[in-house]
């Protein structure tokens, strides 16, 4: 058996050092990927590593406590942290990211989908002739091409409309669009375009015909913002980063010069957030790419500096997919405040957002019922009248955390630009705060220039990443959908959302999926009805270094994105799937189900959604009251004032219907909003107001009641007197 001398010395067998570190599954080096962060056991464990794998998360922790010295430490692994690392390990240099939640779990994963120049910004430039934000329009626009380019998998190009209602509007948007094209010079995606009045309406049918003059149609990049994060990441890891989500920088290390006298920093002092252990991670530089928390940092460095960011919360609301054509999106550049609401088709549902709010920085941003009425409310003034906006549609609500350069002073973060800052302290912590997400890859090429710099790191390439294609790009075309419904069996929506997700990974995530005992689709078993995600990907998920429910629901998938309620459908089977393949104990089970309860009340909207009923006041005509009493009173047999689950089984029985307890039980707690097991009459008319109101829609309870009475009142004998009399 072949033996390698390892860190420390020790010389151990291949299979010896598997079996010590738990090692099942570490990449296989093509050659295009570069080695583990330059770690001694590199070339045992590329011998170990079966093909096309990454390396697993306890490898990678390995590397992290192993390497005597980084030569840089990322700390944050949003989507700029993930470029510093990819940029960093492309140049040669020895690279290593941590991040103490999940790889997007802030901001990253929060945005509005697009990726833009800013025509706002633009707008704002030549007014204010403020050339700053013409430049961060002008690099934007830069790098909105070249993400199209490197992720053509996950990111789209998308038609956006801007309405006219006004003749002086036509001008003026006509201009400032042709503007931002020519501004994109040759990377304009597609030159922009006047629409007449039926064309417009043609495209977009849900607009509001009373005065429309016409349109302005533009082009812009979108994309899936939490998976483009993760595939900046996992590419850094392909390249040879040691990456690691929940590990936490605890504090910062520091070493004295002799020379100078002075102290600079040498790395952090780590804990892994799963078991509390504590480790250390030795680095030449240390980069601050904490977003929101770069003040946190910075402070763990010198706790007398002075803020630079400034918080901004932007709510966006997810609405269903018949709200929005599929492939035309809307912005509103002037809402009643001031500020720029979008209106874009995603991943089969409608986006609307966002606000912007000065708040407080915390890790679970949480939407607020003000913010989703004011967004409903600018909403109804494009959509037609046939097209009722209500509050029960919202499907999911969400709060993402801008962090914004600014001065501490100041309290208007509307009129705060989005530009970058690098700033390098004494004790050269290079930290990297602001910009926006199109903008990640210059962002991080500048933080990388100031690194070498300011440490004297020696990197063998210049930058290398305008270009360089992300994980899954490589493999990926057009029409590969078609070849996973041909070779696998996979349902073609199954198919295309695989494809335009994992890209040529795509395949590996196919091979993971069971049968499905069907004549069609052949594999591909799904967590949820009426979404494409199937229980392969969460297997997947876990070589991607998933480690909670939370990261499957939210940024793996994004169901908690776009629908709370299917998000807490498919909770239990992705528990079960990721406790057989992290060996979770019941316990751990249990708290997992917990949390993620929990993450989906709060941060996802489901508080702000079941609030609608506990709030709503009774507000129906003496008529309707009479006919939902009539209604309950045909569940309500003994008249009791309540009914429970027996007296529902007890009806459905009546008109032959099954629906099995424990949904029964889920359809009466959404409504028991005394949380006592049983819905009472003022309860159901609450629901009922409710529904009527449009706070609340879609209520499985009201459905089934409404069906049941209207079978029973089918099956009542017809009286001798209404039918003509009798023989």
């Amino acid at each position: 058996m072949a033996f390698q001398k390892i860190a420390g010395g020790a010389l151990l067998g291949g299979s010896t050092l598997t079996t010590l570190l738990g090692l099942s599954q570490i990449i296989d080096y093509k050659p295009y990927w570069a080695r583990l962060s330059d770690v001694q056991a590199s070339e045992l464990l590329k011998r170990e590593c079966p093909e096309n794998n990454l390396p697993c998360r306890e490898a990678q922790l390995y590397t992290l406590q192993t390497t005597k010295e980084f030569d840089v430490l990322v700390i944050g692994g949003g989507a700029t942290g993930s470029g510093c690392a990819l940029d960093a390990v492309t140049r040669g240099l020895r690279t290593a990211l941590i991040e103490k939640e999940d790889f997007s779990s802030g901001t990253s994963s929060k945005s509005t989908k697009l990726i833009h120049g800013g025509v706002r910004y633009l707008q704002k430039a030549f007014a204010n002739l403020d050339y700053e934000q013409y430049k961060l329009v002008r690099e934007s626009l830069r790098e909105r091409a070249n993400l199209l380019e490197v992720a053509p998998h996950i990111a789209r190009q998308l038609p956006i409309m801007l309405p006219l209602y006004k003749w002086w509007h036509l001008p003026y948007y006509w201009a400032g669009i042709k503007m931002y094209d020519f501004v994109a010079g040759s990377q304009c995606l597609k030159s922009s375009y006047i629409l007449t009045k039926s064309r417009a309406l043609e495209l977009f049918p849900m607009l509001k015909k009373e005065k429309l003059l016409g349109a302005v149609v533009y082009y812009d990049g979108q994309h899936n913002d939490a998976r483009m994060n993760l595939a900046i990441a996992l590419t850094a890891a392909r390249y040879g980063a040691a990456i690691a989500n929940y590990v936490e920088a605890v504090r910062l290390l520091k070493t004295t010069d002799p020379d100078p006298g002075k102290q600079y920093i040498c790395g952090a002092e780590c804990k892994d957030v799963e078991t509390g252990k504590l480790f250390q991670v030795k680095a030449k530089c240390v980069i601050n790419a904490t977003g929101p928390f770069t003040d946190t940092l910075r402070e763990m460095d010198d706790k007398g500096v002075s803020k630079i960011c400034q918080a901004s919360a932007g709510v966006h609301v997810v609405l269903p997919g018949y709200y929005s054509p599929e492939a035309m999106g809307l912005l509103d550049p002037a809402t009643s405040d001031g500020r720029v609401i979008f209106f874009l088709p995603w991943e089969g549902m409608v986006i609307a957002g966002t606000t912007d709010t000065p708040t407080e920085i915390t890790n679970k941003p949480i939407p607020h019922e003000e913010e989703i009425n004011f967004i409903l409310s600018e909403i109804r003034n494009y959509l037609s009248p046939d097209v009722e906006v209500r509050r029960g549609d919202v499907l999911a609500a969400w709060s993402g955390i801008r962090p914004l350069v600014s001065d501490p002073n100041s309290k208007d973060t509307q009129s705060i630009s989005r530009n970058h800052v690098v700033t390098v302290t004494d004790s050269r912590l290079v930290t990297i705060a602001g910009g926006k997400w199109t903008t990640y890859r210059i962002m991080a090429e500048d933080t990388i220039n100031a690194a070498i710099k300011t440490c004297n790191l020696n990197a063998t390439n210049p930058c290398k990443t305008v270009g360089l294609q992300l994980e899954g790009a490589h493999e990926w075309s057009p029409t590969l959908h078609i070849r996973l419904v041909q070779y696998y069996g996979l349902g073609t929506e199954v198919a295309r959302h695989l494809a335009s997700t994992y890209g040529g990974r795509a395949f590996e995530v196919a091979k993971l999926a069971k049968v499905t005992g069907r004549k069609w689709p052949l594999v591909g078993k799904r967590l949820v009805a009426d979404f494409p995600y199937i229980e392969a990907e969460v297997r997947y998920a876990v070589k991607e270094y998933a480690r909670t429910a939370v990261d499957i629901l939210a940024r793996r998938t994004r169901l908690s994105f776009l629908n709370v309620q299917a998000a807490e459908d498919a909770l239990p089977c992705i528990v079960e799937i990721m406790a057989a393949e992290l060996n979770w104990s019941e316990k751990r089970i249990q708290d997992e189900l917990k949390a993620a309860e929990e993450f989906l009340y709060y941060e996802m909207g489901y508080k702000v959604r079941s609030d609608q009923l506990s709030n709503t006041e009774i507000n129906l005509s003496p008529t309707d009251i009479e006919r939902y009493k009539k209604r309950f009173q045909k569940f309500d047999g003994d008249k009791k004032g309540f009914i429970t689950i027996l007296d529902v089984q007890r009806v459905l029985e009546s008109i032959d219907c099954h629906v099995d307890e424990a949904t029964l039980h889920e359809m009466l707690t959404e409504v028991d909003i005394n949380k006592n097991g049983q819905v009472e009459l003022i309860e159901f008319l609450k629901l009922m107001s409710a529904i009527q109101k449009g706070s609340v829609s879609g209520s499985r309870l009201a459905i089934l009641m409404k069906t049941a009475e209207e079978n029973l009142i089918r099956e009542e004998p017809i009286p001798v007197s209404r039918s003509g009399g009798g023989l």
